[in-house]
């Protein structure tokens, strides 16, 4: 079995038995982020696969500089959305589903049109490609004891640590909003907020979109109609319990809500 081959199966095996460790094993850890892209293509093949599921979309990590600096790289990466593992809010997801249930805040996007590969694009020129902005949360969930130590190859191999995505309603009327200046908040059981705004997703999540429709084609892929993409967090980290009960609140752009069981 070659290297790719194997860690695919190896994180296969470690998100279906919630298994936890310190690291890949060294004879498999992917070497750089192109290899680390190869495993992550096999591995996300193998879930839809097991899931009967169906790519829908981007979700992109590592959009702020402390993250960046933090694995060593300077700028993001991208993992694959997956109809099994996206809900509409508002969402009740099982606890016991996740090893860590790290709730992100972010600003989610639609596509209206296919992105034509060439130009260089821009947050003002991604623009016209984009229907519909959404109010989402991103569940992140890994098997890393410390996520930070491994490096950025093995994170975005394992599908960027994604575990779930909740969408809100999509918002037609979003052109004329300042991203980078537009306030979010994520509320805890109705107690705790963590407040936030577009300008943490790398100055502004139209940059988000724009960066990945000129990073997709390296690897012969593009953005296409109806891909929805979610930018990175907007706030302070939540790691949360069985239970709890969250809501992201975009403004204007609307609410989304999840809860998780307790059981």
């Amino acid at each position: 079995m070659d290297r790719v081959n194997a860690a695919c199966e190896y994180l296969f095996d470690m998100r279906s038995e919630q298994r936890q460790v310190a690291a890949l094993p060294a004879d498999i850890v992917p070497r750089a982020l192109a290899e680390g892209y190869l495993v992550q293509e096999r591995l996300v093949r193998k879930i839809l696969d097991r899931f009967g599921s169906r790519p829908i979309g981007y979700k992109i990590a590592c959009t702020n500089e402390l993250a960046q600096k933090a694995l060593g790289v300077d700028a993001p990466f991208f993992g694959v959305l997956m109809t099994h593992s996206s809900h509409n809010s508002p969402a009740t997801l099982l606890g016991s589903d996740f090893t860590v249930r790290c709730a992100e805040a972010e600003f989610g996007f639609e596509m209206a049109a296919d992105v034509r590969p060439g130009p260089v694009y821009t947050a003002d020129t991604i623009r016209e490609f984009i229907g519909f902005a959404l109010p989402s949360i991103e569940i992140v969930d890994h098997r890393y004891h410390n996520w930070q130590a491994v490096g950025a190859p093995s994170l975005l191999a394992d599908n960027a640590i994604h575990g779930a995505w909740v969408a809100g309603e999509p918002c037609a009327g979003w052109r004329d909003l300042d991203f980078a200046r537009h306030p979010v908040s994520l509320v805890v059981n109705g107690e705790q907020t963590f407040t936030g705004s577009g300008a943490a997703v790398l100055g502004n999540p139209l940059n988000v979109v724009a960066w990945l429709a000129n990073e997709l084609p390296k690897f012969g892929r593009r953005l296409s109609r109806g891909d929805r993409v979610t930018t990175g967090i907007t706030t302070d980290i939540y790691l949360a319990r069985p239970g709890d009960q969250l809501t992201a609140d975009f403004g204007v752009l609307g609410r989304v809500s999840l809860t998780f069981t307790a059981d």
